[in-house]
C-alpha cells in the first residue's frame, strides 16, 4: 500500500491531467465550432458579393451541429444570408453587414397561410432569414447596414427588403448590434416565441422592431430591453402579442412610440424614455415630429379579434409628442385591465390622453396612478362644439385637452395632476359612457369661475375625493 501523503500526490496529479485534457478537447471543439466567412471565400471588402460564401459558411455550421459565423472587422456586401438552427452569427467590432443594392437579389420566407400577411410575397424579403428555424442568434458589436435598398415596385414604390425576418422560429436572441438604415422594418417576425432583443441601436429606416401573430398563434414570450430606437417609423409595432416585455428604452420616432394595432395580453412597458421630434426622418412623408408616445389601438389598421388584457405601463418619461396616450378599439376586440402608474409627460402638442371603445363592448378597467402630463395648450372654444367621430390610425386633436374617456366600465384617475403651458379655453375632461368613474386627487389649473373643467355624460356612478366638484358639469339628459 502507497503511504498517504504519494496517494493523495498521484491522485491530485491524475486529477489535474484529466481536467487538462478536457479542457484541450473543449477548446478544439470551441475553435471548430467557429465558422470564419473569410475562410469560405467571404472578401469584406465592400464590392465584392459574399451571399454565397456567408451561405456556405453557415450550411457548415448548421450541418456540424451549430456554432458561430465570424465576421471579422470588414464590410461584407451581402443579400439573403438563410440563417439555421444553433448558428450565431457573431459581428465583431468593426464588421459591417451591407445589403446589396439589387432588391431582386431578396428572398422571402413562406409565411403560415392562416397569417393575413401570407399574400404580401416579396414584401417579406430580408438580408437575414429564418424560416422555421430555433436556437438561434445575431450577436457582436458591429453592424448591419440596410443600405436602403429602395424598390420602385415595392410597398409605397419605395419599401426594400427588412433587415432581419424571422418566421415559425423559437429562441432567439438578438444582442449588442446596431441597425442601421434598413429599407423596411430592422427586426420583423411572425408567429415566433422566446425572442431576446437586448442592447440593441436601431437608426433610420422604418419600424425599429415589428411583430405579428394571428389568432391562436400569438408572438409569445418578446423581451425588448435596454434598446435605443431613433427610427422613421413606429419604434416598436405589431399584434397578437402574449407575455411581452419593453423595457430600459430609449424610444425616438418620427412617428409612434410603441403602436399596437392588435390583441395582447401580458405586456409589460416600464423604464423607458420617449422623446421628439424624430432624429430621422418619416421615409414617406419627410417629417420629424413625433406622434403618440404609446398607441394601443386593436382594430385601427384592419379587423383583429381578440383581447387587449393585463397591460402594465408604469416609469415612463415623455417630451415633445403628439399625446402620451392613445388607447382605443374597435369592433371585434375587447379590452380588460390597464395600470399607468408613474409616467410623466411634457411638452404635448396636439390631443389629450384618450381611453375610448368604438366596439360593442367597454374597456374594463382603466388605471391612471401618479401621473403627471403637462400639455401645450391653447386651444378655443371652437374645438369644443361638435361630435367626437371615431379615429383613423393616429391620435387627433378632441374637444377636452387633458382626457377624453368613451365607452369605460371603470376609469380611475389616482394622484392624476393635469397642467398647460398655456391659457386652453376647452374643458380639462370629457367623459361618456362611462359606468364607474373615480377622482382621487384629481389636480388641474383653476379657470374662470363660470367655466366648467369636467363635462360628465351618462356617468352611472362618480367617486370624488380630493378634487374640484365646483367645475364638473354634469349632462341630465344623458344620464
Amino acid at each position: 500500500m502507497l503511504p498517504r501523503k504519494e496517494c493523495c500526490n498521484r491522485c491530485l496529479v491524475g486529477f489535474l491531467v484529466s481536467w487538462l485534457l478536457a479542457w484541450s478537447h473543449v477548446a478544439l471543439w470551441a475553435e471548430a465550432s467557429v465558422f470564419d466567412v473569410r475562410d469560405y471565400g467571404a472578401v469584406g471588402d465592400g464590392v465584392a458579393l459574399d451571399t454565397a460564401a456567408i451561405n456556405r459558411a453557415v450550411e457548415a455550421c448548421a450541418t456540424a451541429g451549430g456554432g458561430q459565423i465570424r465576421f471579422a472587422p470588414g464590410r461584407y456586401l451581402s443579400a439573403t444570408i438563410h440563417l439555421k438552427s444553433h448558428v450565431t452569427l457573431l459581428l465583431e467590432p468593426g464588421a459591417r453587414l451591407v445589403g446589396a443594392r439589387d432588391p431582386n437579389l431578396y428572398e422571402a420566407p413562406d409565411p403560415p397561410q392562416f397569417m393575413p400577411e401570407a399574400r404580401w410575397g416579396k414584401w417579406h424579403r430580408a438580408l437575414i432569414l429564418a424560416d422555421g428555424q430555433e436556437d438561434i442568434a445575431v450577436l457582436g458589436e458591429g453592424v448591419i447596414d440596410g443600405n436602403k435598398v429602395f424598390d420602385p415596385t415595392g410597398e409605397e414604390h419605395m419599401r426594400g427588403p427588412h433587415t432581419f425576418v424571422f418566421v415559425d422560429c423559437c429562441d432567439v436572441t438578438v444582442r449588442d448590434v446596431s441597425f442601421v438604415d434598413s429599407a423596411n422594418y430592422a427586426i420583423f417576425f411572425m408567429v415566433s416565441s422566446n425572442v431576446e432583443i437586448h442592447n440593441v441601436t436601431f437608426t433610420g429606416g422604418w419600424d425599429g422592431v415589428h411583430f405579428r401573430g394571428a389568432p391562436g398563434h400569438a408572438c409569445r414570450h418578446v423581451d425588448i430591453t435596454d434598446c435605443r430606437f431613433y427610427t422613421g417609423d413606429d419604434s416598436i409595432a405589431g399584434r397578437y402579442w402574449e407575455g411581452t416585455v419593453i423595457s430600459g428604452c430609449i424610444i425616438n420616432s418620427s412617428c409612434n412610440g410603441i403602436r399596437l394595432i392588435g390583441p395582447a395580453e401580458g405586456l409589460i412597458i416600464r423604464d423607458c424614455l420617449f422623446y421628439g421630434p424624430g432624429l430621422h426622418p418619416h421615409r414617406t412623408s419627410d417629417r420629424y415630429n413625433m406622434l403618440a408616445g404609446i398607441n394601443l389601438q386593436p382594430g385601427a389598421w384592419d379587423a383583429t379579434k381578440g383581447r387587449l388584457d393585463d397591460v402594465l405601463i408604469s416609469d415612463v418619461t415623455m417630451r415633445n409628442v403628439t399625446t402620451p396616450l392613445h388607447f382605443m378599439m374597435k369592433t371585434g376586440n375587447s379590452a380588460g385591465h390597464i395600470t399607468v402608474t408613474r409616467l410623466s409627460a411634457t411638452r404635448v402638442y396636439r390631443a389629450a390622453c384618450s381611453v375610448e371603445s368604438w366596439a360593442e363592448t367597454p374597456f374594463e378597467n382603466v388605471v391612471f396612478r401618479d401621473v403627471d402630463v403637462e400639455f401645450e395648450g391653447g386651444g378655443t372654444v371652437d374645438q369644443v362644439s361638435g361630435e367626437v367621430h371615431a379615429p383613423g390610425v393616429d391620435a387627433r386633436p378632441l374637444p377636452a385637452w387633458g382626457l377624453y374617456a368613451r365607452n369605460v366600465q371603470s376609469l380611475a384617475l389616482e394622484d392624476v395632476r393635469l397642467t398647460c403651458r398655456q391659457p386652453d379655453q376647452r374643458p380639462v375632461m370629457i367623459c361618456e359612457d362611462v359606468n364607474d368613474l373615480t377622482l382621487d386627487t384629481f389636480k388641474f389649473p383653476a379657470r374662470d369661475s363660470a367655466a366648467t373643467s369636467i363635462i360628465l355624460r351618462q356617468v352611472e356612478r362618480l367617486r370624488l375625493r380630493d378634487t374640484d366638484t365646483s367645475v364638473v358639469e354634469i349632462d341630465p339628459g344623458r344620464r
